[in-house]
């Protein structure tokens, strides 16, 4: 997995401003998969925009089960699959960290554990709020990854302004945030999706997902290191 600057070593602001905005994008999308049931448009933009050829160019390989399926068709499939992963009423996995995230003081495996406490004073602490129709959890993947997608968001437009110190401040968050909680227990959620899903859809985003947290969490301290060349350079100027 590649980032948008991989070819070209000599970072300036747009650089670190695109890779900023390449990251948001792909937690905006994951967020929205696993907030809820695939949508017609939803469906429409991975299968016939830029979309389809930018998941394949990350590793993303669906079956016939998605490629060749009518649409209607296809979307009810997708429903089923969605509930049955993450709804139940039978047993299902739990797309709520408290569940995941195995603790050194044994606080997981239940939800409102001491996981859902942390990020919900997490994402208070950052000035964010919840969709007026949420309902759910703070601790619920798809809060988490859209957590992501608005911080990195911020940093994006610190970068256009030129502000390396409030693009630190951002990244400095993304790093706690994937450290602490992220990378402690979505790929360990992904493995047993792509153990359990029967349509290529959830087990390919799955896949796509754990390999991109796991590279987030391999990448975040490049990130910083970049962050703050750029802001010495520019007290040098």
């Amino acid at each position: 997995m590649k980032r948008p600057d991989d070819e070209n070593m000599s970072v300036t602001p747009v650089k670190n401003m695109e890779t900023a905005e390449y990251r948001s994008n792909i937690y905006n999308l994951l967020s929205i998969i696993y907030g809820a049931e695939v949508t017609e448009n939803l469906l429409k933009q991975i299968r016939e925009t830029n979309m389809f050829s930018t998941l394949s160019d990350m590793g993303v390989v669906f079956g016939d089960d998605f490629l060749h399926k009518p649409d209607k068709e296809l979307l009810e499939d997708l429903a089923v699959e969605y509930a049955r992963l993450f709804l139940g009423p039978d047993k299902h996995i739990s797309p709520h960290e408290s569940v995941h995230h195995k603790r050194g003081d044994g606080d997981w495996g239940n939800l409102w554990g001491k996981s859902t406490i942390e990020i919900k004073k997490f994402i208070e602490t950052a000035g964010l709020e919840y969709k007026p129709e949420y309902s759910g959890l703070p601790d619920h993947i798809s809060v988490e990854l859209e957590f992501m997608h608005e911080v990195i968001g911020r940093e994006a437009r610190a970068w256009e302004e030129k502000d390396s110190e409030g693009a630190i401040y951002c990244i400095k968050m993304e790093k706690k945030f994937i450290e602490e909680h992220l990378v402690k227990w979505v790929p360990v959620f992904c493995d047993k999706i792509i153990a359990e899903a029967e349509l290529s859809f959830y087990r390919e985003m799955a896949k796509l997902t754990g390999r991109f947290i796991r590279f987030e969490s391999e990448e975040i301290d490049k990130y910083l290191v970049e962050a703050k060349r750029r802001e010495t350079c520019s007290d040098s100027a």
